[in-house]
């Protein structure tokens, strides 16, 4: 109830404004214009005159309305009264104790130099008040010095009650505007907390945005990944078949199995992306492939009919030095060298796959002695543009281009997780 209160006054800060002058002018400018009523109006006196009271407390008043929306105005008409009070004598007014809250709005609302200069405008006001009413029984003294020279009794009470009058307007001046001050600090830290907290809540939808996108990424190359060499795989088997089973029955049985084999494969893999996607907390069961994996992709490309042989070298046990997403990499090169040799090299490719573990990086090396460069895809397209974004996110980098002696050539290198032996 009382946030609900709090939030309305400050959103109609105008109409909250308008509803205290109006309660203010019941107490400060209505009495006026009650004595005002009926009375003759003295000429020779008219700066005391109710009417007169009347008039300059509500112009001292109204401005006040103004005095959170347009500070500066409202606070330079304020001041405009009040100077024209004082150089035209008219008597003090109950009202002009609210030039205090117009410090204060200065002080909270307004830029740094009206805050500051109203606030020596206002000490000067005080000081002007001072000496324009008070100093006035000064100047109607008969005597205001003796016959020795020195001041009299009642003139020294006159000037420390002008002292002590001053002194209480400027301690009041004074705290009204620290009053403002405070406030003004605290607008500004509320003002910094939200901005910040709209930065916030901005750099965190960037970063979902990011992650979204870094997601996507990742399944689209997965994608092509699983897609690419199993339909490659596919094709080359149902062509091998379809030759194979006018002379050997049994070739094309062999085939067959394979292509089954392969397509109940890649519809796990898609299932799994697939529900990557629904956010299906059961599709990631399936563990991603490894390094470990790799001699079974070999042989799968070999019952595709293609010559395909394996090397290792190094210490193997370095495998440790590679985490699940380096060793998915590695994997994923491999996959995808053997599918550009599927898919462009030709018939009866040979393709070697040598895997180097070094002292500080696993060396990828994929060769194939078919078309290479003159196929129509020379290896620039998706599958290589993937390489590069998964190796990269690894530090690792790839070379690949046509063989000098003919074929195609696929260097990668995959640094371990340290640099240690």
């Amino acid at each position: 109830m009382v946030g609900r209160v709090l939030h309305w006054f400050a959103t109609h800060v105008q109409l909250v404004d308008t509803l205290l002058v109006a309660a203010l002018s019941m107490v400060l400018v209505l009495p006026f214009a009650l004595v005002g009523f009926g009375s003759p109006f003295d000429h020779t006196n008219w700066q005391n005159e109710p009417w007169t009271g009347f008039l300059f407390s509500v112009l001292v008043t109204a401005p006040l309305i103004w005095r959170r929306t347009h500070t500066l105005p409202a606070g330079i008409a304020m001041a405009a009264v009040c100077v024209l009070q004082v150089v035209l004598g008219v008597q003090v007014l109950p009202a002009d104790a609210l030039v205090l809250m117009m410090v204060y709005a200065l002080a909270a609302y307004a830029p740094r130099w009206a805050s500051i200069g109203g606030f020596w405008l206002a000490i000067a006001g005080a000081a002007a008040l001072v000496v324009r009413y008070r100093a006035m029984p000064l100047s109607s003294a008969s005597d205001p010095v003796d016959e020795s020279g020195e001041i009299t009794q009642p003139v020294l009470g006159m000037i420390l009650a002008m002292a002590l009058f001053f002194g209480f307007v400027a301690a009041s001046v004074t705290a009204a505007w620290l009053l403002g001050a405070i406030t003004r600090n605290r607008i500004a830290q509320q003002r910094d907390l939200r901005e910040h907290a709209e930065r916030l809540e901005i750099q965190q939808q960037q970063e979902r945005d990011l992650a979204a996108a870094d997601e996507r990424a990742r399944i689209a190359r997965e994608m092509h990944d699983v897609v690419a060499h199993s339909l490659s795989v596919i094709i080359t088997q149902a062509d091998g078949a379809r030759y194979a089973s006018r002379n050997d029955p049994e070739i094309a049985r062999r085939t067959l199995e394979t292509i089954a084999e392969t397509g109940r494969s890649s519809l796990h893999e898609m299932r799994r992306l697939l529900g990557v996607l629904h956010d299906d907390s059961s599709s990631g069961t399936r563990p991603m492939p490894t390094v470990a994996d790799i001699p079974d992709l070999v042989d799968t490309v070999q019952l595709s009919g293609t010559r395909a042989k394996l090397t290792v070298s190094g210490d193997e046990a370095r495998v440790s030095r590679l985490t699940a997403g380096a060793q998915l990499v590695a994997y994923r090169v491999v996959q995808e060298a053997l599918t550009n040799t599927l898919k462009h090299a030709g018939t009866n490719p040979h393709a070697t796959v040598a895997l180097r573990w070094g002292p500080r990086t696993l060396q990828l090396q994929i060769d194939d002695d078919g078309r290479g460069a003159l196929s129509s895809d020379d290896g620039e397209g998706n599958g290589l543009r993937g390489m590069r974004e998964r190796l990269a996110l690894y530090d690792g980098n790839v070379q690949a281009g046509p063989r000098a002696g003919g074929g195609f050539s696929v260097h990668a290198t995959l640094p371990y997780e340290n640099g240690a032996s």
